[in-house]
């Protein structure tokens, strides 16, 4: 598997370049947007690591250029910046997932891997199950025919799970993603949220596509 790491730090992009390579992956790298653009367009990438405050061009302009030409290659955001806008702003730009600094190695090495094994068809802005079909681009929501009215926490949860469709996400790390807090063992907001969606996305429909796992979180797939 081959990897670009856009990233200007050149102790953080050594450190990853290292840790990667021994964990069998051919790393190229590149220090600023400009650079990392041209490599991805000659290199046959598997995923790409890149930073979103770079030289010359920021990751976000890369991020849509490389979409906007209909590159597909997965994309795992790494940066200092860790609001919701800015984890969100590079979700729907086409990123595939997204990594606060500082990190532990081995995080990012589990994130690397699960991006690989969902294959490259996970990758399109137009994310789709059986016949629910999310649009991140147009911010569309629509099930069996029908548009969905969905608030903008909803369309952000529905994102993740589609996102991550057969994973079991748990609580923990849905607060942590849609609501950029550390969460609360107390706290119903994945429930009450979790329940909203599924009013709109399951109960109007036989087939249920959201499913709770019992002291692990929610999955979304296509169940019998």
């Amino acid at each position: 598997m081959k990897i670009l790491i856009v990233e200007d730090d050149t102790k953080t992009a050594g450190y990853l370049k290292k840790g990667l390579t021994e964990n069998g992956f051919v790393v190229d790298l590149a220090v600023n947007g400009e650079d990392g653009v041209h490599l991805v367009r000659t290199g046959g990438y598997d995923v790409i690591v890149l930073d979103v405050m770079l030289p010359v061009r920021d990751g976000w302009s890369v991020m849509g250029d490389l979409r906007h030409q209909g590159i597909t290659t997965p994309v795992l955001f790494l940066t200092a910046r860790d609001s919701v806008l800015d984890r969100v702003k590079g979700l729907e730009l086409g990123a595939d997932d997204y990594l606060v600094k500082p990190f532990a190695f081995a995080e990012l090495l589990a994130r690397v891997r699960t991006i690989l094994r969902r294959g490259p068809a996970r990758q399109s802005s137009l994310l789709k199950i059986a016949d629910l079909e999310l649009d991140l681009h147009r911010h569309r929501a629509v099930r069996a025919g029908h548009v969905l009215d969905l608030t903008p926490k909803e369309f952000q949860l529905l994102s993740l799970l589609l996102r991550r469709t057969g994973e079991v996400l748990s609580r923990t790390l849905i607060a942590e993603q849609i609501w950029d807090v550390n969460f609360d063992s107390d706290s119903n907001v994945v429930e009450v949220h979790m329940r909203r969606l599924r009013g709109k996305i399951d109960d109007p429909f036989e087939k249920k596509l959201i499913h709770t796992i019992r002291g692990m979180g929610y999955v979304l797939d296509q169940r019998t």
